[in-house]
């Protein structure tokens, strides 16, 4: 098991905290396949989050974010590469005056990149069909 814990001041206020870690439970349940629970409260807000491999809380006050996330075995292994992503993408959006715009922009870029990888392309070496050879009709006969 490996542990994440990832602290991250700002300055947005409970309101739109509330409103940026509300969307991120909404697209980590459908893109990450993650089971995600809001719960509002009077000082701070708290998402817990759960799949197989993976499973923590995120809890949101006026002023700060603070993520408590543990990894299974398999995904323990790459701690470092995911701890410094969520802690990039974080910075990321807290460095905008609208974090939940620029992460509404960084997502559709993310798609629209994800969807141009996996449109079907011709293949490189793909086989080609020699064409059909005409056939002649026969010659009609004479009637004798």
């Amino acid at each position: 098991m490996a542990d994440i814990h990832i602290v991250r001041e700002h300055g947005l206020g409970l309101e739109r905290a509330r409103k940026l870690a509300f969307r991120w439970a909404e697209v980590a349940e459908k893109k990450l396949d993650m089971d995600c629970t809001y719960e509002e409260g009077k000082a701070h807000d708290l998402v817990s989050f759960k799949r197989p491999g993976a499973s923590g809380e995120l809890k949101v006050g006026k002023d700060r974010f603070e993520l408590n996330a543990r990894l299974g075995m398999l995904l323990g292994v790459f701690k470092a590469r995911i701890e410094s992503e969520i802690v990039r993408n974080l910075d990321e959006l807290l460095e905008h005056e609208d974090p939940l715009y620029a992460f509404e922009q960084g997502l559709h870029k993310h798609e629209t990149r994800h969807a141009a990888k996996h449109e079907k392309k011709p293949a490189k070496h793909a086989e080609h069909k020699a064409p059909a050879k005409a056939v002649k009709a026969p010659a009609a006969r004479k009637a004798k």
